[in-house]
C-alpha cells in the first residue's frame, strides 16, 4: 500500500501537528508501508537546515525528516513555495528533499492508495 502524507503547516507553530505527522510516517514505515511525503505551504521550512527548534521545544523536526529520508522515504517539496512560504523564504532545501512541482504532486496523489493531510 502506498500512503502519501502532505504537510502544510509551519513546523514549530505551537502545536504538535507536524511532529505527529512525522511520527505517523515513521510508524507506517515500521509496519512495512510505502510512505511518501510532500511538503508545501509553510511546511517547506521543515526541509531547510536553517530551521531549528525554538527554545524549550524538545523535538528536532528537521532531524526527524532527515531520518525518514535515510530510511528511504521519498520527500518532495514544493518548488514554488521555496520563495513564497515559510519563515526562511529562498533558503535552499537540504539534500534528500527534492524540489518538486504541482504536477508531480498530482501524480503522487493519483498513484497513492491513501492520502493524508496535516
Amino acid at each position: 500500500m502506498t500512503i502519501l502524507i502532505i504537510l502544510n503547516r509551519e513546523p514549530y507553530d505551537s502545536t504538535d501537528v507536524t511532529w505527529n505527522a512525522l511520527r505517523l510516517a515513521g510508524t507506517l514505515v515500521d509496519q512495512g508501508q510505502d510512505v511518501r511525503l510532500f511538503l508545501m505551504n509553510d511546511s517547506v521550512d521543515l526541509a531547510r537546515d536553517v530551521c531549528r527548534p525554538p527554545e524549550g521545544y524538545d523535538q528536532d523536526l528537521s532531524a526527524m525528516l532527515k531520518a525518514l529520508i535515510e530510511r528511504g522515504v521519498p520527500v518532495q517539496v514544493c518548488g514554488t513555495c521555496m520563495a513564497r512560504c515559510g519563515l526562511y523564504k529562498n533558503h535552499p532545501y537540504f539534500e534528500g528533499a527534492e524540489s518538486s512541482t504541482m504536477a508531480a504532486l498530482a501524480e503522487w496523489v493519483a498513484d497513492s492508495d491513501k492520502v493524508l493531510t496535516f
